[in-house]
């Protein structure tokens, strides 16, 4: 099945499940489409198993022709972050950059190697032994939280605004340092064995790299948009700024997310402040708005329908299932020792921030994506209905009930 096909058919069935969910549910969209794609791929499972058609034959095909991962990583993923940071104040990032930097970097490293250690225990206590280094690989791509999935249920949580923009920022730049050490750790396996010097070089080049580079991208696209009064030509300009911007970054080995998300913050400060007449500043919001609702619509409908390509043998999902409070304590304890290092040296967070950032760190298509892009190999089928398991509980269970617990907890 050639591009367009496959684009129409999950466009339809996006706009089929957003409808249905309006209409009859009334969940969150993005959640609501999950849901009912996962309701689709489960029954097109059961109608398989009942030996009822080829329905669901037809269905995995045309999902196996879907590269997920270059669809979300080199497609989606930089027009999601870029109007994700778009609409966040820079002033108020700046007040708690020590806070996002230390939880960003080593609560996605502390995590990283909690998750590792602990599904290695886990897998081999329940006969799936796996190499502790490709357990490493599953806690990064399991330890960074979801930007696109947070920056979803904030809108909906009413929480304060200092620990909304703790959450969101880390949300931010966490995938980007997820997305740099999963990519160590795989040439770690491929190379047998790797410096500490190289890992602190490539480290370095990728995030600091990504950072500076988004920066320069940013500042450009402020000068271009600032000789130009026209919201055509201004939309086009970003749009070409994100595209093109994450592209050369990936050429030029730095993180293509990092890259986007701090351009993102300067054409969303200083260039809609003062390169931006009223009308083009309503225009490109409207226009980044509805591209980020659509992506999320398709990204959630992918996920839900992904489930069906995957080998859902009984001790995968036992696994899967066990590996939520796994991930749980990780986050607990990769957000527990940052905060209480910040607060022994005067910054300030409210009395229940580490809860609220433990059920707020979502996990969602990135992780998907990452699980993905893991290598062939005998453990590769577990680790990725490990990670469906706890993404889907993670979008679920915590996202339609952080708003709750964030107010309750904040009362």
């Amino acid at each position: 099945m050639d591009f367009i096909h496959i684009t129409a058919a999950v466009l339809s069935l996006a706009a089929a499940f957003s409808y249905i969910n309006h209409r009859f549910i009334g969940l969150p969209t993005t959640i609501g489409v999950m849901l009912i794609a996962l309701a689709l791929s489960g029954g097109l499972l059961l109608s398989g198993h009942l030996g009822l058609g080829n329905v669901r034959e037809r269905a995995a095909l045309l999902l196996a022709e879907i590269d997920f991962d270059k669809a979300l990583m080199d497609g989606m993923l930089s027009f999601l972050l870029f109007a994700g940071a778009l609409h966040v104040s820079v002033e108020n990032l700046a007040k708690v950059k020590w806070s996002i930097s230390l939880l960003a970097t080593a609560g996605v490293l502390i995590s990283t190697f909690i998750v590792g250690g602990l599904a290695y225990l886990l897998l081999g206590a329940l006969g799936l032994g796996a190499p502790f280094l490709y357990c490493l690989l599953f806690g990064a791509l399991i330890s960074p939280t979801d930007p696109i999935a947070v920056m979803g249920a904030l809108k909906r949580a009413g929480i304060a605004k200092s620990l909304e923009t703790k959450i969101a920022g880390e949300s931010l730049f966490n995938d980007g340092v997820g997305v740099v050490v999963f990519v160590i750790l795989l040439g770690v396996i491929g190379d047998g064995e790797i410096s500490a010097a190289r890992i602190a070089e490539v480290f370095a080049m990728e995030a600091l790299g990504g950072a500076a580079f988004g920066a320069l991208l940013g500042w450009f696209g402020f000068a271009l948009l600032k000789g130009v009064d026209n919201y055509q030509v201004e939309i086009l300009l970003t749009l070409a700024l994100v595209l093109g911007g994450y592209t050369l970054a990936h050429d030029l080995h730095i993180s293509g997310p990092i890259a986007v998300v701090v351009a993102g913050l300067v054409i969303g400060n200083r260039a809609r402040r003062d390169a931006m007449s009223e009308l083009t500043r309503m225009r490109l919001d409207n226009f980044w708005e509805l591209l980020d609702e659509i992506l999320n619509v398709v990204l959630f409908v992918l996920i839900g329908l992904e489930v069906l390509i995957l080998e859902w043998r009984g001790e995968f999902f036992t696994a899967g299932l066990l590996a939520i409070p796994l991930v749980l304590f990780a986050r607990f304890v990769s957000v527990g020792l940052p905060i209480s290092f910040l607060r022994g040296i005067g910054r300030n967070f409210s009395r229940n921030a580490v809860k609220i950032l433990v059920w707020g760190g979502l996990k969602g298509g990135i992780s998907v994506a990452l699980a993905l892009a893991m290598p062939d190999s005998p453990q590769r089928d577990v680790f990725l209905v490990i990670t469906y398991v706890v993404v889907i509980f993670s979008i679920t269970a915590q996202g339609l009930s952080i708003g709750r617990v964030a107010r309750r907890l904040s009362a």
